[in-house]
Formats: C-alpha cells, structure tokens, sequence
C-alpha cells in the first residue's frame, strides 16, 4: 500500500473516531453515562455495529476513550491558565514595562488552576458529571486513565512544592492519630512535601471538586447566589488550609 493511501485510511480514521465520539457525548447530554450504547451510536451514524466495534471493541472502551478526553481537556484548561498567570505576573506592566513585575505567588496561582477547574466544568457539564460524578454501573476505570486524571493533581502538588522550597509553607496542625496515614499519602504523592502538607492537599483536593459539583449539580440553589466571588473565597481558604502564605506574610 502506497504512503499516500496509507495516509488517507489514517485520516479516516481519526474522523470517524472523532465522530463517534462526539456522537457519544451527545449520548452523554441526553441519557448519561450509564446508558451508553455501541449500537445507539453506530445506529446514530449510520454505521453498522461491526464497523464500530473496530474502533471500540466495547462499551468500556469507549468510555475510557472519553474519560481519558475529558481528563486531558480539564488538565491542559487548567495548565494553560497557570502558566497564563505565570507568565502576566512576569511581564512587567505600567510605563517601565522592561522592568518584570513580581513573580505570582502560590496563592495567586493556586486560584488561577481553581477557577480554570469550575470554568471547564461549568463549560462541559456532562463530562464533569462522567469523571466525577455517579460511578458508572459496570465500568471500572483502567489504570490508562491515571496520567490524564492526575494532571490538575500534579499542578497543585506542584504549586506546594514551590512554595515549600521558596518562601516556606505555615505550619499546619496534624493531630497524632492521622500522622502515620499523613506520612503514608507523603511518600505516595509527594516525598518532599511535609505529610501534614501533603494530607491537606488530599483534603483540598476533594473539597474543591465538592464546590464544583455543589454548584453544577444544583445544590447552591437559593443558598448561594453569587458564586464567582464564592468561589474565589473558597478556593483561596483552602490554599491557607494547605500552607501557602497569603502575600503579605511572604518573608521574601
């Protein structure tokens, strides 16, 4: 087979992989996850289900495709936005423009990554729903999905650690009882990180993801109306809950 036409199947195939997997997402918006169905799709791009079973063998397969798409998408939402805060607070502004402006702190770009997570959710609500909603009866996640999932992850652990080994992180309280499992997430997620740091980061983790889905799935209705501002408050609450020093108690 020539290169050329090797090339076009290649092409092909990526199309009518995006397809059906857009023609899945609208699945998702309409029926949810639980009721994804091969056939559905196929049926829904006119194909029949053995051409579609050679782009995903199954179900589960397709669904991993999906979660590791929605994954990556949240991640660089949110990689993207931290560097954007990096880079502005680097730049210089006013009439010397040469001359840098500081630095972003952690804190500031600990929100930065926080509001990019709810903007990609609020933006993609089905997505959000199928990698941090209801468990999907049926599906158990392969370990394929790990380094996409654990990309805002890494991003905070990243801004702990920096602020760690630059202007230092408070002191946080660790009662006794929860020292041995604090010393264990440590050297799971991040050896160079205090463990009482690193089992506030664990906490802060899900507390975020909780304000997510509280907003999107309804559950601030009639409590909380202006939740931008909300939000901000909260996330910036829970990057003091993890040590990182507001500006004005930066020793620098």
């Amino acid at each position: 087979m020539s290169r050329t036409a090797q090339g076009a199947r290649a092409r092909a195939r990526i199309e009518v992989t995006a397809a059906i997997k857009e023609e899945a997402r609208r699945q998702l918006a309409d029926e949810g996850a639980a009721k994804l169905s091969l056939r559905a799709v196929a049926r829904e791009l006119g194909m029949v289900s053995s051409a579609l079973y050679r782009y995903f063998p199954s179900r589960d397969d397709l669904l991993t495709a999906l979660i590791i798409d929605a994954y990556d998408s949240l991640g660089e939402r949110a990689e993207t936005a931290h560097a954007a805060v990096v880079a502005g607070a680097g730049a210089g502004t006013g009439a010397d423009a040469a001359e840098p402006a500081a630095p972003a702190g952690p804190v500031e770009r600990w929100v930065a990554v926080c509001e990019a997570v709810r903007g990609w959710a609020l933006a993609h609500p089905h997505e959000y729903a199928l990698i941090y909603g209801s468990p999907v009866p049926g599906y158990h996640a392969p370990e394929s999905t790990v380094p996409a999932a654990a990309r805002v992850g890494l991003l905070l652990i990243g801004i702990v650690r920096d602020a760690h080994q630059g202007p230092g992180l408070a002191e946080l309280p660790l009662p006794a009882e929860l020292r041995a499992e604090a010393e264990r997430i440590a050297a799971d997620l991040a050896p160079d990180l205090p463990p009482a740091a690193a089992a506030a980061l664990v906490a802060a983790w899900a507390e975020l993801y909780g304000l997510v889905g509280f907003e999107l799935f309804g559950q601030f209705h009639r409590v909380v109306e202006d939740r931008e501002p909300f939000f901000r408050h909260a996330v910036t609450r829970l990057a003091l809950g993890v040590g990182l020093r507001p500006p004005q108690d930066d020793p620098r």
